[in-house]
């Protein structure tokens, strides 16, 4: 018979158990019938066994339901029906505590979405590591500035660049550095900030790494161009009224000079020659710092560009030409090619024709000597799909010395360079929305990347 109610089943085998206990006790003491003892000690054991099992199928309940809760199972639920108004009353405590549990775990649930879609659209790159360099996370930031798609340990970046591992692990919590790398022939600067924080009692490492190579470069032609400003301003300044002067007493002395002449006093002549002479130097050297002061000035003072789609082969052709002779007077062999054949580019094209030209100037001078000087020229679309050109040659190459020094306004290695090429050749990279990179190895030769 089935009890709606858990206290009244209790009773019920409780007294039923004691009826049982006391025929039993007096069978043994008045009767000699052993079957009938042995029959009420079997009811006995089945209601003892009985009763303890009804009470541990509530108890075994109540402890699946915890467990469930432990380990975040929501898909179960507590419910023992028609046991009475005390179970009916603990039933609805345990259900709301599942509700809130879920309530609780869907809210966690959409802030660790919201968390991850922050983390992988942020752009700044993100690694997290534990100590044996096991890497945590890495975001979609980082895997595109370091051009993997899966690391799973910070060892493994030594295919990117030696020191890189040891760089990353050996930060401490709040420091920070910066990294010079070529990856894919991009030369990054990279400035990486450390943290540390402690997750399931492991220490976890994170850090930001974003390539800051723009700004620099942003910041320090902002720096030069005011520098060249400010000098180019006041050597004019200076330099304006002297070469007038000049020019105004050279004038003075030719419309004198019948006069000296009449004179026919040697010794008189040879001053007038002399302070003529040294007015027309004066002149001359005056006129001469102008120009070149003129030619900084064009530093500051680029058009902005005008965009359109041309050829890239077309535009090859078009420098190759103009370069034709003074390859031929010194022997320089220029080939061009362009991957596909159809490639095409959006920006300025006489502005990155400029730019070829300075770069086949340089490249002219630095073949020559070899005994087999060449140049080429290289148009196409890299892995990103961004249009490059590669200007190559077999000269002597440039020093990591010099290198870093390459871009820098009024630095030149030539007697009769101006230093402004190069820097020229960036400002208008950078009007250009692009990048240029120089990779150079001493005694093989010189490659010149542009990047759009």
């Amino acid at each position: 018979m089935y009890f709606k109610n858990f206290r009244l089943q209790i009773v019920l085998r409780i007294l039923t158990l004691s009826i049982s206990i006391l025929l039993l006790v007096l069978l043994i003491i008045k009767s000699q019938l052993y079957p009938a003892l042995f029959l009420i000690a079997i009811i006995l054991v089945y209601q003892i066994v009985s009763l303890i099992r009804f009470i541990e199928t509530t108890n075994r309940r109540l402890s699946q339901f915890l467990q469930a809760i432990r380990y975040a199972d929501f898909s179960q639920s507590f419910s023992i029906k028609g046991l009475g108004s005390s179970f009916k009353e603990l039933n609805q405590a345990f259900t709301d505590v599942i509700e809130d549990f879920k309530k609780i775990r869907k809210e966690k649930e959409e802030q660790y979405q919201y968390l991850q879609t922050v983390v992988q659209h942020i752009g700044i790159g993100l690694i997290a590591f534990y100590e044996n360099g096991e890497i945590e996370l890495m975001n979609s930031a980082a895997k595109r500035l370091l051009n993997r798609p899966k690391l799973r340990r910070i060892q493994q970046m030594e295919n990117i660049h030696a020191d890189l591992p040891k760089t990353i692990m050996d930060l401490k919590a709040g420091q920070q550095t910066t990294l010079k790398i070529h990856i894919n022939g991009d030369l990054m600067q990279l400035a990486i900030y450390s943290t540390q924080f402690m997750l399931y009692n492991r220490l976890i490492t994170l850090v930001s790494i974003q390539n800051i190579r723009s700004q620099l470069e942003e910041s320090e032609m902002e720096a030069w161009q005011k520098l060249i400003r400010v000098l180019t301003h006041e050597i004019m300044n200076s330099i304006t009224p002297i070469s007038s002067m000049a020019g105004s007493v050279k004038e003075i002395l030719e419309e004198m000079q019948p006069e000296f002449k009449k004179m026919n006093n040697g010794d008189l002549q040879d001053s007038y020659n002399d302070i003529n002479t040294a007015v027309q130097t004066i002149q001359k050297r005056s006129e001469g710092l102008l120009q070149f002061v003129e030619a900084y000035r064009s530093l500051t003072r680029l058009p902005s560009p005008k965009f359109e789609e041309f050829s890239i082969a077309e535009l090859f052709k078009s420098v190759k030409k103009l370069m034709d002779e003074e390859f031929k007077e010194r022997n320089i062999q220029c080939n061009c090619l362009t991957i596909p054949e159809h490639l095409k580019l959006t920006a300025d094209p006489a502005m990155l024709e400029q730019i070829l030209i300075n770069l086949l100037k340089n490249a002219a001078d630095a073949v020559n000597g070899q005994p087999s000087p060449q140049i080429e020229i290289k148009g196409f679309s890299d892995e990103k799909g961004r249009v490059s050109i590669l200007v190559n040659d077999n000269g002597q190459g440039i020093s990591e010395e010099i290198q870093e020094k390459i871009f820098v306004p009024f630095f030149t290695t030539k007697k009769d360079g101006s230093g402004i090429g190069l820097s020229l050749s960036r400002q208008i990279m950078r009007l250009l929305k692009g990048s240029i990179t120089i990779q150079s190895q001493f005694g093989i030769g010189t490659t010149v990347h542009l990047v759009f």
